[in-house]
């Protein structure tokens, strides 16, 4: 049976009409209180039609309208019937992105360039301002002994990805594909921060939703239809987001996040979505009153809340419902709690430890009970050093905070 919401935005108009019809039946039997609350807050007048809830219907899917449903619908399958997007996609076109999740899907729809990607995890690890090799090393060594990964095959991986975004200004046509998340936003500004000579024609795909699609996590869970319906509403690049994404990557480079947290004061035209992902980013900073980041925060809320939980439960709780910018893959989640778990005075306790660690059950221990209430302070116990950006927090030392309208407070 086709589902209420999708998760790969395509929506089924024809099971949407029925579902308003069955919606205009209970609305006149009176069983639908809120919605008819919600019919008569848009319009106290309103009459209860198909129209009426329809409209409804469209509310719910995050459309103004039924009509402006039934045009996107239309739109999705034109750009699938007619793929005129193919003939601009031409072979010396070099689509970018932060992860190879639709690599397959673009080549479905029929897209014919080249396909680069930096998977360099930004949000995570040093991000220090250092130059050509000592970069890639700093990075490499990070991402290798966080995933516990083989160094040399990291190196080779980083090196390659990064001499290719040397060469991003030889390009003819370059498209980069994005969230609004703090993991895309730090690869759009490493990549425009990057750019010695700016290539020919440079555009952006750049969303924080998709109409239909209930929780909106990345391009990845879309299909090759929504791809083509993305493809012609590339914006190009200018001047202007260019040298913001170069303030922008210098400030989350340095050793202070104040420059930084001014930056995302205000919302920027050019790069609409950076702003909010780095405000997220900075909350990954100690809070002031536990010294817990916001993902560690969630996690432990949830830990308290539901009992005893598998690690993957809990990841699962925090994409869907708690999560308001979701940023993180499952591996990457599992390196950020891993401190919690191995710390000479842990804040989690994980069961079960010969299972991969989704099936392994966390529980909080009475530490992490203390500092979840804010009597005690998680960096005085913590064991190990963690970085945001050029921001090293290390254990029992000074460092930098984060107070509760997002604004660095240093604790001596």
């Amino acid at each position: 049976m086709p589902k209420l919401w999708s998760n790969n935005g395509q929506i089924n108009l024809e099971y949407q009409r029925k579902r308003a019809k069955a919606l205009l039946h209970r609305l006149k039997a009176g069983t639908e209180t809120q919605k008819l609350d919600i019919l008569h807050n848009l319009n106290p007048n309103t009459q209860i039609t198909l129209a009426s809830a329809q409209r409804l219907i469209a509310l719910e899917l995050g459309f103004d309208s039924w009509p402006k449903l039934k045009k996107h619908v239309e739109a999705i399958k034109f750009a699938a019937r007619h793929p005129s997007f193919v003939a601009d996609d031409e072979a010396n076109t070099v689509h970018w992105r932060c992860g190879n999740d639709i690599e397959q899907t673009l080549r479905i729809a029929g897209f014919k360039g080249a396909f680069k990607t930096l998977t360099d995890p930004l949000c995570m690890g040093p991000a220090i301002a250092l130059s050509g090799s000592d970069y890639v090393q700093s990075r490499s060594q990070f991402i290798a002994q966080t995933f516990r990964l083989k160094q040399s095959e990291v190196t080779h991986r980083m090196q390659r990805e990064y001499a290719d975004l040397e060469q991003i200004g030889d390009a003819a046509h370059t498209v980069l594909w994005c969230e609004a998340d703090a993991y895309d936003q730090l690869f759009l500004i490493r990549v425009l921060a990057s750019l010695k000579i700016v290539p020919r024609q440079l555009e952006l795909i750049e969303i924080n939703q998709v109409p239909g699609v209930d929780r909106f996590i990345g391009i990845g869970q879309l299909s090759p239809d929504v791809l083509a319906w993305l493809w012609p509403q590339r914006k190009e690049i200018g001047e202007d987001a260019i040298i913001l994404a170069r303030q922008a990557w210098r400030a989350y480079c340095s050793d202070s996040p104040v420059t930084l947290a001014q930056l995302v004061k205000r919302s920027h035209v050019s790069l609409p979505f950076l702003a909010g992902a780095m405000r997220r980013q900075l909350q990954e900073l100690p809070n002031l009153q536990n010294g817990l980041s916001l993902t560690e925060q969630l996690s432990l809320e949830y830990i308290a809340e539901a009992g005893q939980t598998p690690f993957g439960r809990v990841f699962a709780e925090l994409m869907a419902n708690r999560e308001p910018l979701p940023f993180l893959g499952d591996t990457m989640f599992e390196a950020i709690l891993r401190p919690l778990i191995s710390a000479k005075k842990p804040l989690l306790t994980e069961s079960d430890t010969q299972l991969d660690w989704p099936r392994r059950l966390l529980s909080l221990t009475p530490l992490g009970h203390k500092v979840l209430a804010g009597s005690t302070y998680w960096p005085d116990y913590a064991s190990s050093e963690r970085w945001i950006g050029g921001v090293c927090i290390e254990p029992d030392k000074p460092h930098w905070t984060i107070d509760k309208n997002i604004q660095p407070v240093w604790r001596g």
